[in-house]
């Protein structure tokens, strides 16, 4: 009996160090110097789409709709193909956009990028001509 229970003992010591979690070790002091991310939840709100992109911009920008449709248009698909290329964008004041990986699908493919944002926006200036010097 006295190896059945050497062999039960040892079978769950050897358990016991396979289940017990690896996270009690103290962190080495590379780790502490890397960059630490704060996450933010984030709430599902309504997704923006095109026709409100463009209505939004007219807005903005004070331009004619019939003047900005086309080149908003064309801007989207010119990003769309840099996306599907994995070119990274780098796009003030929306941010840099860096593609990690393209995944090919049945109806498409999924394209997994990152966007870094800058802590502050920068205030656009809504009039794009100087002002006159007096």
């Amino acid at each position: 009996m006295a190896i059945t229970t050497r062999k039960t003992t040892r079978s769950t010591t050897a358990s016991k160090a396979k289940t017990e979690p690896k996270d009690q070790t103290p962190m080495a002091p590379e780790a502490e110097n890397k960059v630490q991310f704060e996450e933010q939840p984030v709430s599902p709100r309504d997704e923006l789409k095109k026709k409100e992109l463009i209505e939004l911009a007219v807005e903005r920008s004070g331009i004619k709709k019939r003047d900005a449709k086309p080149a908003i248009e064309a801007a989207l698909a010119i990003l769309g193909e840099a996306l599907a290329e994995a070119r990274e964008i780098n796009m003030r004041p929306m941010g840099k956009i860096k593609v990690n990986r393209i995944k090919k699908g049945v109806n498409g493919q999924v394209i997994i990028a990152r966007i870094r944002q800058p802590e502050t926006n920068d205030v656009i200036d809504l009039d794009p001509l100087a002002q006159a010097a007096e």
